[in-house]
């Protein structure tokens, strides 16, 4: 039978794990990490946060609310609030990678079945994919303007195909080939990218700005641009969607952080990195964004929301170059950790003896480029409204399963044997948790049942769903509120069965010692 020892600041350790290494739902990268091995430092998820924050799809969201005619401090307002929402449910949700040292699918499997995790798992998977191929896209726009600035209108000027320049498709094809050649390294190899670049992603953004403040003629001209909605009825019309769209770019990792913290040293070191690091990179890329932005607009009488774009019309190539190079370097970056750890997880957790985590990132790469991400960077609508809004309501309803119950049914207390195994307390029926798969269906159905168009996003006027069309601009809290009222009434009346049924944790041991 397994070992299991918990360390005085509460972390669990399964010692023995061969009890589990031949069940089909285990392999060694879905297995619990050593607390040994567990050594992840504050500064290892505030860096975590720099690389991932600061890239470009990051600078379209806050130059998105520009585009969709909000003033400076709207933007701010939005995003910085946004920031702080999300990082509520992230933070209960990395309790559990650090306590038992386990990623995101495995944890899922506590409460959705240990095949109905796959569910949660596959969603997230598949919408890290999009973002891998969004991040991986605007990265070779960005290396196809570096690479014109240095050679000139023979590389811009090529011929169309698919309706881009071929050049621009080799570029995209360039910076896909070298993000697979470092996931192809493995975990340990995204960790030591991360800590190099970590200081080094805010170069790009902060040339950048110091380029248009200078021919914008300074802050004055930029912070006096007024806002296109003013701040009675058409702001607060745009608010409440952009709001959630700026909770749902982070709703992903709201969920799969665990993927993360699975290798921290203590909660307190996870918990004070990752407040240390979300909301103040994401303001600042917000601040740069919404200024640059702001500044383009006043030197060309346009918004340009892309920055490879704004920067493609200056006039100075070093300028270009420099920045554009830091801006590839903090998109590899971010697409590493935010885009191909998890669903390189979520892959491998469908077919644990099939799939590696590196095969995982090949599956992501491939799927994400299937996935056409230049049709879902059309416009700020699209962008905001479209993707973000509707994939944003569906994971809050996920993300509600799993804090009502890992907080209010588990109270953290978890059987990790039992994660990996067949007919273990995790089994449920047949391996699927049929009330929290309700529950993520009323809760994702509420949520985004009423998607609606603006300008340009593929969904009906009056909603998929008229009558749903309203909460569609709340979508994410929607479906957290909903998928985790629906799970705690559910699974109310079997809770105290579950109580008397489940072992309190093991209370802590000293160094060598082992409580079976």
């Amino acid at each position: 039978m397994a070992l299991t020892t918990t360390s005085p600041d509460g972390r669990v350790d399964l010692a023995d794990h061969s009890a589990i290494a031949d069940s089909p739902f285990y392999n060694p990268e879905l297995a619990p990490v050593p607390v040994a091995e567990r050594n992840w430092t504050t500064y290892n998820y505030f860096a975590l946060w720099m690389g991932m924050a600061h890239n470009i799809p990051s600078y379209l969201l806050a130059s998105g609310l520009i585009a969709l005619g909000m003033d400076w401090a709207q933007a701010l307002l939005t995003i910085t609030l946004g920031n702080i929402i999300v990082l509520v449910p992230m933070l209960l949700n990395s309790h559990a990678g650090t306590r038992y040292g386990i990623p995101f699918p495995v944890f899922a499997r506590a409460f959705y079945g240990v095949r109905g995790a796959n569910l949660a798992a596959l969603l997230r998977a598949f919408i890290a994919c999009g973002w891998f191929g969004i991040q991986t896209w605007v990265g070779g726009q960005a290396i196809y303007v570096i690479v014109g600035k240095l050679t000139g209108d023979g590389w811009t000027g090529a011929s169309v195909v698919g309706g881009q320049p071929i050049t621009l498709w080799i570029s995209f094809a360039v910076f896909w080939v070298i993000q697979m050649l470092i996931i192809w390294r493995g975990m340990e190899a995204v960790r030591r990218f991360e800590n190099w670049t970590a200081p080094l992603v805010t170069v790009g953004f902060l040339i950048l700005l110091a380029y248009v403040l200078v021919k914008a003629g300074g802050l004055g001209p930029i912070l006096s641009q007024p806002s296109r909605l003013g701040w009675g009825a058409d702001f607060w019309q745009v608010f409440a969607p952009s709001l959630m769209g700026m909770i749902a770019f982070w709703a992903t990792l709201s969920l799969n952080m665990p993927d993360f913290t699975r290798f921290g040293g203590s909660q307190r070191k996870q918990v004070r990195g990752q407040i240390l690091g979300l909301p103040t990179t994401m303001t600042f890329i917000a601040i740069v964004a919404i200024l640059t932005t702001s500044g383009g607009a006043v030197l060309f009488g346009e918004v340009i929301w892309d920055p490879a774009t704004l920067a493609a019309r200056f006039s100075s190539p070093v300028v270009v170059v420099v920045a554009l190079v830091a801006l590839v370097l903090a998109t590899i970056s971010a697409n590493l950790a935010a885009n191909v750890v998890s669903p390189s997880y979520d892959f491998s957790n469908a077919f644990p003896k099939k799939i590696t985590f590196a095969l995982g990132g090949l599956i992501t790469g491939v799927i994400g480029i299937v996935i056409q991400p230049w049709r879902l960077l059309a416009n700020a609508d699209v962008y905001i409204n479209g993707w973000l809004g509707f994939y944003g309501g569906v994971l809050g309803a996920v993300a509600g399963v799993l804090v009502s119950g890992y907080w209010l049914r588990a109270r953290t207390n978890l059987a990790l044997e039992d994660l990996y195994t067949k007919r273990g307390r995790y089994w449920f029926t047949g391996g699927w948790n049929i009330p929290a798969l309700v529950a993520t269906l009323v809760g994702a159905l509420l949520a985004v049942g009423g998607a609606h168009s603006a300008s340009g996003n593929p969904f009906p006027v009056d909603g998929l769903i008229p009558f749903l069309k309203d909460l569609y601009n709340y979508s994410w809290v929607v479906g957290l509120v909903a998928a985790s009222v629906v799970y705690l009434l559910l699974t109310a009346r079997s809770a105290s069965q579950q109580s008397r049924d489940s072992s309190p944790a093991p209370e802590p041991v000293t160094e060598g010692e082992a409580v079976v």
